[in-house]
C-alpha cells in the first residue's frame, strides 16, 4: 500500500475517531456521568438560559480532538508546528478548566493566553505579511511580533465571548475548520487537513448535545481552546501558503466582526465592556423573540456562506478578491440593521 493511500486513510481516520470519542464523552458529561467533572454553568447576568447546565463539554472537545489527532499520527510526518500548537491547547486549556470549576483572576487568564501566544510564536506561526488582496507587503519583525500576540489573544477572548448561545460556537468551529481542512486538501497538505477536519468533528460530536435545547455548554475549556486553534490554524495555513490570512479571518467572520463592533460600540458608548452584557447581535435576536433555534439556523447559514466563498476566494483573481470583501463587509451591515428591526417588531431597544 503507498503511503498516499496510508495519508489518507489518516486523513480519514482523525475526523472518525475524533467524532465519536467527542460525541460519547459529551453524552456522559451531559448526564453527570463523570462525577469528577460534575461542573454547572449558573446563570448570570449575560446568560439566555434560565436553570443551571453542565459546561464541560470543552473538555469533551479537546479529548476527542487529541484522541483523533494522535490517530492520524502514525501515517503522517509530525510537523514541529504542531507541537507548539499542542502545547498551546494544554496551556490554555488547564487554565481555562480551572475556570471553569472557580473563577481565576483575569490577570492570570490573560498571561495564559499570551504565554499561549509566546508558544506559538517559538513554533514560527506568526503574522508575516499584510494579507490584504494585492497587499503581500512583509511585515518587519517589531510590527510582526505584537500584531501576533494580539491577534491570539483577541481570537481566544472574542470565541469566548461569542460562546452565548445553544449551538453557536460548535457550529462556528464545524463550518470554520471544516473550510480550512478542504483548503488544506486543496494544497495537498495532509497533516493540517486532518488537523482541522479533526478539529470540526470533534465539534460535531459535542453538537449532537449542545443543538437547541442544549444540554451541556462548552464552558471556558472549550471556546478559549478553540479560539486559540481558530488563531492557530489560520497562521499556519498562511504560512504553508494555503491562503493569505485574510481568507482565514474570513472564515471566522462571523464570530471576529460581531465581537469586535459589539466591543467597539460599548467603549464608543462608555459602557463599561468588561462586566458581562447581552448586546451581541446573536443575544439581541434570541431576546427579541427569534430564539435559540431559529437564530442558530440563521447562523449557520451565514458561517456556512462565508466558508465556501472564502474556500473559492483563493482562485479568485485580486479584483474579484476585493468584490467578495466589499460584499460581505454590505451583508454585515444588512445583518446590523435587520437585528434592528427585529428589536423595534419586539419592543426592544434598539442598541
Amino acid at each position: 500500500m503507498q503511503a498516499s493511500t496510508w495519508a489518507w486513510i489518516a486523513v480519514a481516520a482523525g475526523p472518525v475517531v475524533g467524532l465519536v470519542a467527542s460525541a460519547w464523552l459529551t453524552d456522559a458529561l451531559a448526564r453527570h456521568a463523570v462525577p469528577a467533572l460534575r461542573i454547572l454553568d449558573h446563570p448570570n447576568p449575560r446568560s439566555l438560559h434560565e436553570t443551571p447546565v453542565p459546561r464541560s463539554g470543552g473538555i469533551a472537545v479537546v479529548a476527542g480532538l487529541l484522541i483523533g489527532v494522535l490517530s492520524s499520527l502514525g501515517a503522517l510526518a509530525l510537523a514541529s508546528e504542531l507541537t507548539w500548537i499542542a502545547a498551546a491547547v494544554l496551556l490554555v486549556g488547564a487554565v481555562s478548566l480551572l475556570d471553569d470549576r472557580g473563577d481565576v483572576p483575569q490577570l492570570l487568564r490573560l498571561a495564559a493566553h499570551a504565554g499561549a501566544a509566546l508558544l506559538l510564536l517559538a513554533g514560527g506561526l506568526q503574522w508575516q505579511v499584510i494579507g490584504l488582496p494585492g497587499l503581500e507587503t512583509p511585515l518587519s519583525a517589531w510590527l510582526a511580533l505584537p500584531l501576533t500576540v494580539i491577534y491570539i489573544v483577541w481570537m481566544i477572548n472574542l470565541y469566548n465571548f461569542m460562546d452565548g448561545m445553544d449551538g453557536l460556537a460548535g457550529g462556528m468551529a464545524l463550518f470554520g475548520f471544516g473550510a480550512l481542512a478542504l483548503l488544506g486538501l486543496q494544497g495537498e497538505a495532509m497533516l493540517y487537513t486532518a488537523v482541522a477536519a479533526t478539529v470540526a468533528a470533534a465539534a460535531a460530536g459535542f453538537l449532537t448535545r449542545n443543538f437547541p435545547p442544549a444540554r451541556i455548554f462548552l464552558g471556558d475549556t472549550g471556546s478559549s481552546v478553540l479560539g486559540l486553534l481558530a488563531a492557530a490554524m489560520t497562521l499556519w495555513g498562511a504560512g504553508l501558503g494555503l491562503f493569505p490570512l485574510w481568507v482565514g479571518l474570513l472564515i471566522f467572520s462571523p464570530f471576529v466582526v460581531d465581537a469586535t463592533w459589539t466591543l467597539l460600540r460599548r467603549i464608543a458608548a462608555g459602557e463599561p465592556f468588561w462586566l458581562p452584557h447581552r448586546s451581541h447581535h446573536y443575544q439581541r435576536l434570541v431576546l427579541a423573540g427569534w430564539g435559540h433555534r431559529r437564530t442558530v439556523l440563521r447562523a449557520y447559514l451565514l458561517m456556512a456562506g462565508v466558508a465556501a466563498s472564502a474556500i473559492g476566494a483563493v482562485a479568485m483573481t485580486e479584483r474579484e478578491q476585493w468584490m467578495l470583501l466589499g460584499a460581505w463587509a454590505a451583508v454585515y451591515l444588512l445583518i446590523h440593521f435587520r437585528v434592528g428591526l427585529a428589536e423595534r417588531a419586539a419592543g426592544e431597544p434598539v442598541r
